[in-house]
Order: structure tokens, then C-alpha cells, then sequence
């Protein structure tokens, strides 16, 4: 006879997402159909949102002996993992690391979206994590996979993803019990219970459906009413796929600026249609470029409505608590000048007294609380004042260098398209404000320095291509002058 064994269940999630409740849940599930079950939790790192591994351990209570009690574990072991659960694709990813996930035993349900890691983010150039691979991965590792945007499925049904997750492993049939099993289980909870089996029903169909794809899907944005006279534009003038890279552009300028900033993105792109990947990587970084971040933009994004209710949805706001913002603020003279109109800012740098009057409110950093009045005001003051940033220092300073920086690569695209296409690359190096974007741009002039010399070298585009990624490789910008050095 088989040794009767737990069934063993591990859940990785992050802090918000209902990953104590979902465990609440299973414990229930199985104690109210004639299991045994343990469940413990081990916090994570806070880099990841307080991600944490909920482990447990379901043994039927039919098979332990009279007086005995059964000794379950209180952690996961690698390849002794029934199911896994992975509320993000980068947490798929730790499980997968870990070990957690076999081919002869795991069923592994994943949400493919992704929320950027601390090292992910401040990584000097792009540091993401491939999406496509970790799939690869979890489709090789697992012995059955069940993938989609369960975070999508979650927003729609108003539900926290633990929901919809819960309903997607008792589509996957990996646990003993019924759906109205896995329902009562959520109506015994009793909070939020329409919105939650809403949110199973969402999860379980999608599960059903579920074919673990190899790639994420990526949908194609739509144009909304005030962009729709782009859309014929974008169709008739550029090749099919750059459109959907454009597209996501083009709202992107217009959320920044207006719609006419949009057009003239377009405009830029036109002398490139034909260069096939070299347009797709200038539509890419122009954007980025175009949406540069200044004060009027910080000010913006901070003072928005759906930043307020993402916040409060994030900490579980109730109706009757208040929330408190305070935002860490640190302008530079620089980042005064560069919003306002060119002449002024341009007086502002050179005037030992206008930098004398503004030093004493520049010198240290101060805290402005957005959820108030006074604090809103001061931002939204700040962000209003995007109806006149094209007459600003820094619109002028910026727009004359992307211009030139296009000019060059207009120039390259016919000669030498791979050279062009590093030429475009090496943009990433020009990102954020303050100290980050003066040594960025620095980095970057040293490379465009160095494109005359390297036209006339055989290899040139790898060349240039060693330079930026030697820039990006430590801020001192050490690397970048010992490599340039050597050329």
C-alpha cells in the first residue's frame, strides 16, 4: 500500500495582494472536507513589496491513526511541491530558482504581468528581467502550467488577485475538491464576498482556457477620441511593425504635453520609415527622449486622481481612515531654471544674485504633503504650467539635441545602418533629472565624440556599442574613460 502524504501548497505574493487570505482560504477549504492543514508564511525581502512564501500542508484526516497526529513541515522543499502558486511572473521566477517547481509532480499557476524588481529599476540601463524566458522556464519545469494575467482578470472583477488565483487552481483540479467547495470556502470568510467569487468565477475560466503560452501577449493599444486622426496616419505611413511601438508613443506625448506634440513625433519619424530596425529603435527612444522628466512632470504624476487611488488601494484604505501623502522634494537652481521661460532661466544660471536669493530653499531637501491642501496646491501650481514648457529652458536645451542626435542618425541609416542603429541605442544613456541626467548626458557627449573616429574603423558599431554599455556598467564613468582611452 501507498504511504499516505500532505498535500503540499506554496503561495509566493507580494504585500497587497491578498496572499494571507488566499492561505486563509485553503485552510479552510480543506479543514471543512476532511483534511488536516498547516500553513505558515515566510516575509521576504521589502525590495518586492513585502513579497512572502505561504507554505502548507493538507493531510486527509482519514488516514492518520487513532491518538496519532501527523508531523507537517513548516517550509518548502525543493521537488516536494504538489502545487505552486505565483502571484507575479518575476515570483514565478524565485520559485522556479528555488527549486520549487518539478516536471514529475507541480502544477505551477503564474499571473504573466510583471511588477519591476528594486535591482530592475535602478539598473543604469535596462535591466528586466526577459518575460519570454522566464516562461520558457516555467512551461520546461513544470508538470502542468497554467498561465495568464490573473492581474488583469482582478482589476476587472474589483477583486484583490488572490481571488481570481483561488479560482484558477480549483479550475486546475490539482487539490481534491469541487468548485462549490472551493465557493463555500469564500463565503465562510464573509468580506468582500460577491466581488471575490466574482473574481474566482474570472479565475477559473481562465484557467480552463489556459494553453501556457510561451511568449506574453502583448496587446496593441488603442487610440482614444483625441488621438483617432493619428490612427490613419500611423496605418498609411509606416510599416506594420512599428505601429504598435508608435501607438503607445503617441499616447504617451500627448498624456505628456498635447496632441500636436504627438504629431510632430510622428513628423521626426518620417525621414526614417524605410530603415526598417533602425526606425523601430528610434521610435522607441525618441519617445523616451520627448518625455523627458522635469519638474512640471514630477508634479504632474504626483498630483494625478489615479495616483491617490492607487496608493489607498495599495495600504487598504477605508471609507472612514484618512491617508497622508508626503513626497520627498529636493529641487536644484538647475531644475528651477530649466521650467522657466529660456531667457529667465538662462539669466538665473549666470547670476550670482539670482542663485544668492534662491540658495537658502534649494540648499536642503523639504517634504510636501500631496494629501493636503496646501501641498496639492504647490504641485498642481507646478504641473499646470505644462501649457507653457515649450517656451521653457529645458524644452529648448532638449529638443536642440535631439535634433542633432537625429540628424546623425538620419545621416548613418543609408552608410552604415548598424553603426545608425548604436547611434540610437546609445540615447538610453540620457535619462532622469538632476545629478542622473548630467552624468548621463556627459556619457553621452564622450560617445558622439567618439562616433568620427569610429566611422573610420572597420567594427565601429561594436565599438560604439562596448562604449555605452561601459558607461552604463558604474557611475563613476570610470570604465567609459579607460575604454575611450584605449580606442
Amino acid at each position: 500500500m501507498s504511504k499516505p502524504r500532505a498535500i503540499t501548497v506554496a503561495l509566493l505574493a507580494m504585500g497587497g495582494e491578498g496572499g494571507g487570505v488566499l492561505s486563509d482560504w485553503l485552510v479552510d477549504l480543506a479543514e471543512h472536507n476532511g483534511f488536516l492543514a498547516q500553513a505558515t508564511s515566510v516575509p521576504g525581502v521589502a525590495q518586492r513589496t513585502g513579497a512572502t512564501i505561504y507554505y502548507l500542508e493538507l493531510f486527509p484526516a482519514g488516514d492518520v491513526p487513532a491518538g496519532a497526529q501527523p508531523v507537517l513541515a513548516l517550509a518548502p522543499v525543493p521537488g516536494e511541491l504538489d502545487v505552486v502558486i505565483a502571484s507575479e511572473l518575476m515570483e514565478a521566477g524565485r520559485a522556479l530558482q528555488r527549486g520549487l517547481v518539478t516536471p514529475e509532480r507541480t502544477t505551477f499557476i503564474a499571473s504573466t504581468h510583471r511588477v519591476y524588481s528594486m535591482t530592475e529599476r535602478t539598473a543604469m540601463g535596462d535591466g528586466r528581467v526577459d518575460a519570454d524566458k522566464l516562461l520558457e522556464g516555467a512551461r520546461a519545469a513544470a508538470a502542468r502550467l497554467v498561465c495568464t494575467d490573473f492581474s488583469e482578470l482582478a482589476e476587472r472583477s474589483g477583486a484583490p488577485i488572490s481571488a481570481v488565483l483561488f479560482g484558477a487552481l480549483a479550475a486546475s483540479g490539482a487539490l481534491p475538491f469541487s468548485r462549490e467547495q472551493f465557493e463555500e470556502a469564500i463565503r465562510r470568510g464573509g468580506v468582500g464576498v460577491e466581488g471575490s467569487l466574482r473574481a474566482f468565477a474570472a479565475g477559473f475560466d481562465a484557467a480552463r482556457r489556459s494553453k501556457a503560452p510561451m511568449t506574453v501577449e502583448h496587446a496593441g493599444p488603442r487610440l482614444g477620441r483625441r488621438l483617432a486622426f493619428l490612427e490613419p496616419r500611423i496605418a498609411d505611413q509606416f510599416p506594420l511593425d512599428a505601429r504598435e511601438t508608435l501607438r503607445h508613443a503617441v499616447i504617451r506625448l500627448a498624456d505628456y504635453q498635447d496632441e500636436a506634440y504627438a504629431t510632430e513625433y510622428l513628423d521626426r519619424l518620417l525621414p526614417l520609415r524605410a530603415t526598417g530596425e533602425v526606425l523601430l529603435e528610434t521610435a522607441r527612444h525618441l519617445a523616451l527622449w520627448m518625455t523627458y522628466e522635469d519638474a512640471i512632470r514630477v508634479a504632474d504624476l504626483k498630483t494625478r486622481r489615479t495616483r491617490f487611488d492607487r496608493v489607498g488601494e495599495e495600504v487598504r484604505l477605508r471609507p472612514a481612515q484618512l491617508l497622508d501623502i508626503n513626497e520627498f522634494m529636493h529641487p536644484r537652481v538647475e531644475e528651477i531654471a530649466d521650467i522657466l521661460p529660456a531667457g529667465l532661466g538662462r539669466w538665473l544660471l549666470r547670476s550670482r544674485m539670482g542663485r544668492g536669493v534662491l540658495g537658502p530653499f534649494t540648499r536642503k531637501g523639504r517634504v510636501v504633503r500631496t494629501s493636503s491642501v496646501g501641498g496639492f496646491l504647490q504641485l498642481y501650481t507646478i504641473a499646470s504650467m505644462r501649457r507653457w514648457r515649450r517656451g521653457s529652458l529645458r524644452f529648448q536645451v532638449e529638443h536642440e539635441r535631439i535634433d542633432a542626435w537625429l540628424a546623425q542618425v538620419e545621416r548613418l541609416a543609408s552608410r552604415d545602418p548598424a553603426l545608425a542603429l548604436e547611434v540610437v541605442k546609445a540615447q538610453r544613456l540620457v535619462k532622469g533629472y538632476g545629478d542622473t541626467h548630467a552624468r548621463g548626458w556627459s556619457n553621452f557627449q564622450k560617445l558622439m565624440g567618439a562616433l568620427p573616429r569610429l566611422e573610420q574603423q572597420p567594427g565601429g558599431a561594436g565599438r560604439l556599442g562596448q562604449l555605452a554599455a561601459a558607461a552604463l556598467s558604474d557611475d563613476s564613468g570610470q570604465a567609459l574613460e579607460r575604454m575611450l582611452a584605449s580606442a
